[in-house]
């Protein structure tokens, strides 16, 4: 028979029954089954993209290695115009040189992609230091354009190494690119327009540059191309994210 003060023993140690119960369930559930949180910008992974969003006739402009005061005024000036949005991948120390014009490119309704602080080739770096940098360039552009989405990263050169699965942890899908024009040695606006025509394919991703150097020719060749592109129906499209 239990007594009184048997239960009340019995309530008494109830509690811290169950809490050690507890511990022990936590303490068999793998770890796995609580996976990584994905970072800021949602899910991304270490695939490198180099197609549209959207199927059909699409294409999406990216450019490289801005802002510069020169060429990405203008730039953004042409695709307003034609109604046409871009993805800037932004060079973390001209980003705090001209924060005034990252704030234009976030308020004209661009996509913003990380492009490191000082376009080094970091395709030998560590984890580690490919992580800090990574962080101090959001964080410089964040201090341009506070809670500014970030959802793309693209190494420099092309150079990729360890920074594509480092990028998918913070929430960035590596951005590559199906067409490059070589518009970094300007070969004269007319041949960047021709490339420009006969590369572009369904769902490309273009790589150009507003920023490095003098970008006038890419300038007049996006004014050039867009209309015709646009009436002969194609349509401007954000890159893929596979998260």
């Amino acid at each position: 028979m239990t007594t009184t003060r048997g239960r009340s023993r019995m309530r008494g140690r109830l509690p811290a029954l169950l809490l050690t119960i507890g511990f022990a369930l936590c303490a068999a559930t793998p770890a796995q089954a609580h996976p990584t949180p994905p970072g800021p910008n949602g899910p991304a992974t270490p695939d490198i993209v180099d197609s549209t969003q959207r199927g059909g006739r699409a294409v999406a402009l990216t450019f490289d290695d801005g802002p510069d005061p020169r060429n990405t005024p203008r730039l953004l000036d042409v695709l307003r115009e034609h109604r046409v949005k871009a993805v800037f991948c932004l060079w973390g120390e001209h980003v705090r040189q001209h924060p005034e014009i990252v704030r234009r490119i976030a308020a004209d309704g661009h996509t913003l992609c990380n492009h490191t602080m000082n376009h080094d080739d970091m395709s030998t770096w560590p984890p580690e230091d490919i992580r800090a940098d990574l962080l101090a360039t959001n964080a410089a552009i964040r201090e341009a354009v506070p809670h500014a989405r970030i959802p793309y990263f693209r190494a420099p050169y092309g150079a990729w190494g360890r920074t594509p699965e480092v990028a998918a942890e913070l929430g960035m899908q590596p951005l590559g690119w199906s067409l490059a024009v070589e518009d970094w040695v300007p070969p004269g606006t007319d041949e960047l327009v021709r490339r420009l025509e006969e590369g572009v394919t369904p769902r490309s991703v273009v790589l150009l540059h507003d920023g490095g150097g003098d970008r006038s020719q890419t300038v007049a060749a996006v004014a050039g191309v867009v209309p015709g592109l646009k009436s002969d129906g194609w349509h401007f499209a954000r890159p893929a994210r596979r998260g």
